[in-house]
């Protein structure tokens, strides 16, 4: 025997008199009470403006950085690169080296600088030598300076996206896993 919830008799006689809802194909919009079925349809066959972004000239995003060219990546790789200007982070705190690199690659910018060497240091890791052969030796776990880590990411934000055009680990002459070279954007005509 099957108990029936108190009010089952009464929702069955409401069922009954439910129509379900015709949606049509076209605008899966529900029907609507007689007399407002012209206004509904006139605003629903307007076509809606595509929102489109309007660029501004003042809030330009950065360039992404492109990286660097296979010719210059082997000369930057076998150390055969002329350094323009170094960079030294050994025994700055985290917030002041962020400021100090920007304001020197604001600076080599503006100055015509190409190639820079920024140095950060290897980290207090036991495994801080540089090991001279190996295509994964400078992003070895091991290898784990806080500033080194920090400079790659600052690199991408995009107040560094506009000077930075490329980096990659320097070669063992010039630091090694200690130290990137950053080749710096030029600075274009109506920037």
């Amino acid at each position: 025997m099957s108990r029936k919830p108190p009010d089952f008799d009464l929702w069955l006689e409401a069922a009954k008199t439910v129509k379900p809802l015709r949606f049509r194909a076209a605008r899966h919009a529900p029907a609507s009470p007689p007399g407002k079925a012209a206004t509904v349809k006139r605003h629903l066959s307007l076509p809606s403006a595509p929102h489109v972004a309007i660029p501004s000239p003042l809030h330009k995003p950065p360039p992404q950085i492109t990286g660097l060219d296979r010719r210059t990546t082997q000369r930057l790789t076998r150390g055969q690169v002329d350094i323009e200007r170094r960079f030294d982070l050994h025994g700055s705190g985290v917030e002041m080296a962020r400021v100090n690199l920007l304001g020197f690659l604001r600076e080599a910018q503006v100055t015509g600088v190409r190639n820079a060497l920024v140095i950060t240091g290897k980290g207090d890791s036991p495994f801080s030598r540089h090991t001279l052969h190996g295509a994964d030796h400078f992003h070895a776990p091991e290898r784990g300076g806080r500033l080194r880590r920090l400079v790659t990411e600052w690199f991408h934000e995009p107040e560094f996206r506009s000077l930075v055009a490329g980096f990659q680990p320097a070669h063992p002459k010039h630091g090694g896993g200690g130290a990137y070279y950053v080749r710096i954007r030029r600075i274009r005509d109506g920037q």
